[in-house]
């Protein structure tokens, strides 16, 4: 990245915060962001076991803290709307949304009753809607929560997922379609983490109407991947979608763990090294892209492993050791991977990151 390159990205932060929130920091914040090329977001515990989501630079400086009321997963982040939102972590019940513009307090919103979060969700187009995956653990189905940021984010709508357990999903390029990722895990809050299913697991990729919410694709697992859970997607370079699997079946497994596929066309594994796969310890936390680099990144806590592909030849380019690594976002160059015990990239923090991170800027 050149130094130029990163003025604009610090400049286009500091346009959308706004002046108010910039004067609120603390000194300590407000030197970070002056320093910054890039700012993320991820959630975090504190070491007396308090939550929250802090805003940090791609160095790993933190800028600003905000206080969550339990712990948290995965972020969503709308350019056009300015608002970011945290997501409880399974079987949790509360999403965070903040203004990241410093306009409006942050507001909490509270899952329907007879449905619990799942950790991720995504903004549409306009940044107007927030979707969440969330489960009808009644009927044991994924549903698709709508809430309208217009009206403090009420609930407006739901429709279904078309699977079992979903986790992450994501807006494919064009802006009409969620590409979700059904774990094809089933679970119900009154057992808390546990799964139910994993003798019959039926893990799927759908596509869905963001419109009509009708079903445009889906993509079943085969039955000799059936223990295969998919659990993380993004965009590609050429809007493919890109999936990210957690093996549930024996250790000495080596399924693929990471894939791809567009509309109209099949799910394309990718053949990692074996290697690769070991030491992805059949578990990927986390997946991103960097698409003006053509780069896939790969995180496994379980492994302990950040990895780095080529999207065009998914070729693996780097393999690096990173004990209890989470979160994965892309930087101006490569990859910000941060840990569960407080690194993000060269700075570590009295604080334990969660699974995700989000790019803000």
């Amino acid at each position: 990245m050149t130094a130029a390159t990163g003025l604009i990205d610090r400049r286009s932060f500091l346009k959308m915060a706004g002046a108010a929130w910039v004067a609120g920091l603390a000194p300590d914040g407000a030197f970070a962001l002056s320093r910054a090329d890039a700012v993320f977001a991820s959630a975090f515990m504190t070491p007396d076991g308090s939550y929250g989501v802090a805003t940090l630079t791609e160095a790993g400086a933190i800028i600003d803290k905000t206080a969550l009321p339990a712990r948290a997963h995965g972020m969503a982040y709308s350019h056009v709307s300015r608002r970011a939102v945290a997501f409880a972590r399974r079987p949790g019940t509360y999403a965070m949304i903040l203004a990241t513009d410093g306009a409006a307090d942050p507001i909490v919103i509270a899952a329907a009753e007879g449905r619990h979060f799942y950790g991720h969700g995504c903004f549409s187009a306009d940044g107007k809607l927030l979707y969440a995956t969330e489960n009808d653990f009644a009927a044991n189905r994924g549903m698709v929560g709508i809430y309208d940021g217009s009206d403090r984010f009420a609930r407006i709508g739901e429709f279904p997922t078309y699977g079992i357990g979903p986790h992450d999903m994501t807006l494919t390029a064009d802006g009409r379609l969620l590409a979700i990722a059904n774990g094809g895990i089933e679970t119900h809050p009154d057992f808390g983490r546990t799964k139910l299913n994993l003798d019959h697991m039926e893990p799927s990729l759908t596509l869905v109407d963001t419109q009509t919410g009708a079903l445009v694709q889906k993509h079943g697992l085969p039955h000799d991947l059936s223990r295969l859970s998919t659990r993380h997607v993004d965009i590609g370079p050429k809007g493919e979608i890109w999936f990210a699997c957690q093996y549930e079946g024996a250790r000495n497994d080596l399924p693929p763990l990471v894939g791809s596929f567009s509309k109209g066309e099949d799910l394309k594994f990718l053949s990692l090294p074996e290697r690769t796969t070991e030491a992805l310890s059949n578990y990927v936390g986390a997946i991103a892209v960097n698409r003006h680099e053509g780069l896939i990144g790969l995180t496994s806590p379980k492994g302990g492993v950040a990895v780095t592909l080529d999207a065009r030849t998914g070729a693996v380019l780097r393999e690096e050791r990173v004990a209890e690594a989470a979160g994965v976002a892309a930087a101006a160059q490569g990859f910000a991977v941060s840990s569960y015990d407080g690194h993000f990239k060269r700075e570590q923090s009295r604080v334990a990151w969660d699974q995700h991170i989000v790019r803000l800027a």
